[in-house]
């Protein structure tokens, strides 16, 4: 009977120490995600033109991202990549110098 106790105890904290499995992959976003895909060739024609509200927008229509970030001269960005934003940098006149995603 103590041996089976023991046993039990044991396999008990075994089961308890046992790491967590995470759920199965699924079409989750990430934290911080929108769940969709940034495309930046689809903006290139953006570039050139004045930042502005309306261009904003519209990078975001053309590309299909969920997030954006404006990124002026100078500026220090973090470096988290994230698929469903798009960084719009910019110049000393507030116009637009790259369209990139991430």
């Amino acid at each position: 009977m103590i041996g089976k106790t023991i046993a039990s105890a044991v396999l008990m904290t075994q089961i308890g120490c046992a790491p967590i499995q995470p759920p199965p992959e699924e079409a989750v976003p990430e934290k911080g995600s929108s769940g969709r895909t940034c495309a930046a060739g689809a903006a290139a024609a953006l570039v050139g033109r004045p930042a502005s509200t309306e261009l904003g927008a519209e990078a975001m229509r053309l590309t299909g991202a969920g997030a954006l970030r404006w990124i002026p001269p100078g500026a220090m960005v973090t470096m988290d990549y994230r698929t469903d934003r798009v960084n719009i940098e910019l110049d000393a006149n507030n116009r637009v110098t790259r369209i990139r995603c991430g």
